[in-house]
């Protein structure tokens, strides 16, 4: 297929942003309870008439600059093109949902029953409470057993970052395995996208790692840094497993790259993600955390050239700045710091992502207003930067790259 013709297409995360997938914050945050912020991945609850606000201001930054904004809700919706999708979608959501009672799931499918292919998808993203729902008379022992949880169904509140559930690579994805089942659930909506909908659903869109697999991988982790390299961490969600797997495959694939970065970070919540800690911002410079800029290992993954469709892995020695040099050819590389590397300033705004931006071309990137310090180095650094509002979509603990997932970037002219 012709690049003309791709329905995918990225190849670096600085190449002029033609058209993203988000996912507008719905119910789902509503279904939020303090006792159970843990088992659904949240440190707050955020407000959702704000967050939706800020969410809808971040959308029209990106109408602003020419870039077409796709929601999730609609593509999922629009993926149910007949009846035998539709039930095929339910069995699997009542299954991932680990609804087994035999009662249970006749309920919820007659539940399901009148609605719409948009409510159907928006309900499964909130989450049922067990208070929707009719007593039935026909039950399980499983049914009948008492609980106080208050869902028969979770919601899905980590939705809004659409970075992690799957991850355009080239003209194919990750479908990704998540590492927790919270999470995991949301990768079957890109499950039905890709196979069904009809602008995908008839074109060539290799799967560079499928969501069966039994190792995790997230969005989150997957930068590719030029259209020879791409790096991943290895994270907190992220493992080497998964990422070796997928250097084979990518490798050996016809899309041209020709390295595997794997980024071994720090296993925090502060550092969930590599783009967490690491974004590219042009084609020197780079936003970085300075607690990992000191401890980084990084290892190279390339072709085997002894062994045919094996990789060679290679523990890299030097500095960051050497290893990117050395990788995208460059003369010079620029660390900026977030916060300016200040150590009480860095600390407050990593937690609320100041090292996570969404490149929308070179040198230009979203923000969240509220990382001031940071947003001022990248300024002084030739930044152009769109700043946001985020005092509730911060909550989640993700930022602007966090809450998007580019479907087509332009190629870089260099």
């Amino acid at each position: 297929m012709s690049k003309n013709n791709r329905v995918l297409d990225v190849t670096s995360e600085i190449g002029k942003l033609k058209k993203v997938l988000l996912h507008r914050p719905g119910k789902e945050l509503e279904n939020l309870m303090p006792e159970y912020l843990e088992r659904l991945l949240f440190d707050d609850i955020p407000y959702l008439k704000i967050a939706q606000k800020e969410h809808d201001a971040f959308a029209d930054i990106l109408r602003d600059n020419d870039i077409e904004v796709l929601y999730l809700d609609d593509l999922a919706s629009e993926s149910m093109i007949n009846d035998e999708v539709k039930n095929m979608i339910i069995e699997d959501f009542l299954n991932e949902a680990d609804i087994i009672g035999k009662g249970s799931r006749e309920i919820i499918k007659d539940f399901f029953k009148d609605f719409t292919n948009k409510q159907l998808i928006r309900k499964m993203m909130t989450g049922i409470r067990k208070t929707e729902l009719p007593d039935s008379k026909n039950k399980s022992l499983s049914d009948m057993i008492d609980s106080r949880y208050p869902f028969i169904a979770d919601p899905m509140p980590n939705l809004y970052f659409t970075r992690d559930p799957f991850a355009t690579i080239g003209s194919g994805i990750t479908l990704n395995r998540m590492k927790t089942e919270t999470r995991n659930r949301e990768t079957l909506f890109a499950k039905y996208i890709f196979k069904y909908h009809p602008v995908f659903k008839d074109k060539d869109i290799p799967i560079w790692y499928d969501r069966n697999e039994r190792s995790p991988i997230e969005g989150g982790d997957e930068l590719i840094l030029s259209n020879k390299v791409i790096a991943i961490g290895i994270s907190a969600r992220t493992d080497a497993v998964a990422i070796e797997k997928f250097a084979k495959t990518i490798l050996y694939s016809n899309q041209g790259f020709e390295t595997v970065l794997a980024f071994d970070i720090p296993k925090r919540r502060a550092f969930m993600h590599l783009d967490t800690v690491f974004t590219m911002v042009d084609y020197d410079k780079f936003t970085i955390h300075p607690a990992i800029e000191g401890p980084l290992t990084v290892f190279s993954i390339s072709r085997d050239k002894k062994n045919g469709n094996d990789v060679s892995i290679v523990k890299e020695e030097g500095t960051l700045k050497d290893i990117l040099k050395k990788y995208l050819e460059l003369d010079n590389v620029t660390l900026i710091r977030c916060a300016g590397g200040n150590l009480i300033d860095a600390a407050r705004e990593q937690w609320n992502d100041g090292s996570n931006t969404l490149a929308i071309s070179p040198g230009e990137v979203v923000v969240y207003e509220r990382n001031y310090v940071t947003n001022r180095v990248l300024i002084d650094h030739g930044i152009k930067v769109h700043e946001m509002a985020s005092s509730e979509l911060s909550r989640g603990r993700g930022g602007p790259r966090c809450m998007s997932m580019p479907l087509i970037r332009e190629s870089l002219k260099r």
